[in-house]
């Protein structure tokens, strides 16, 4: 989805049972997915989030 400033904003849909497996302990995986997103949309000259649905 694009917001009005240009962004957009990734929904990564998961289910009940790999919800915490996405995550990671400590939130250590979705912050990694979310770094290597805006590594390489920084490198498009792009600004791009993750939003993780359960």
């Amino acid at each position: 989805m694009r917001e009005d400033d240009g962004s957009v904003v990734l929904e990564l849909s998961v289910g009940r049972d790999d919800y915490g497996n996405v995550i990671g302990r400590g939130g250590r995986t979705a912050t990694a997915l979310r770094t290597v997103i805006k590594s390489a949309a920084t490198k498009q000259g792009q600004r791009i989030f993750l939003d993780i649905i359960d």
